[in-house]
């Protein structure tokens, strides 16, 4: 399918229900664009700082995705420091690209308990290492996995603006913003 031939993205209202669809679908589909989009934050000394996260959840209604992480890694800091994040997330199948910007909660402990308890042994290895995870090493393979519920924190992202952008023949832009329930603004490309 050509850019062009994506009837979606000539309105609002379509446009921002295939980004929520292509969103669901990146949960769902391990090779989908949006399983692994990237996850910008702000570290302590103001520096941006990006990542690549597995998508865990993706709610249209709440306008809410969620992101697993170890507990221990620089981005929980980052977030509990400035409880800010942006997704961004290329499409190159739909042409489609995502900047969704959003508040951040982490959960951890007792909150996080539910979502332990379902994740498969293999997924429990990636939250918990020592020494912790970001910590210097003398060799690439110098830590041990010590899976642990105690180690898994969730971020809980709230959408409070997205901007999407369609490369089509004729690009189309457009802002969401929870402020005005998501109605949608076109914006020059």
């Amino acid at each position: 399918m050509t850019p062009e031939t994506h009837e979606w993205a000539q309105s609002l209202d379509t446009l921002h229900d295939q980004a929520w669809k292509r969103l669901a679908r990146g949960v769902a589909d391990r090779r989908a664009p949006c399983r692994h989009p990237t996850l910008a934050t702000v570290d302590a000394e103001g520096t941006p700082q990006a990542r690549t996260v597995v998508l865990r959840a993706a709610d249209p209604k709440a306008a809410r995705l969620r992101v697993y992480t170890d507990r221990h890694a620089d981005k929980v800091d980052e977030v509990q420091l400035t409880p800010k994040a942006t997704v961004h997330v290329w499409d190159n199948v739909a042409h489609l690209q995502l900047r969704l910007i959003a508040s951040v909660e982490v959960l951890i402990g007792p909150a996080v308990e539910p979502v332990w308890a379902q994740l498969s042994d293999h997924a429990r290895q990636c939250y918990g290492f020592s020494p912790a995870s970001g910590s210097a090493i003398d060799d690439g393979l110098a830590y041990d996995k010590q899976p642990s519920a105690d180690s898994l924190a969730v971020l809980e992202l709230t959408l409070q603006h997205m901007e999407v952008l369609h490369l089509g023949h004729r690009h189309r832009r457009a802002r969401f913003s929870r402020l005005d329930g998501w109605s949608g603004q076109w914006v020059t490309p």
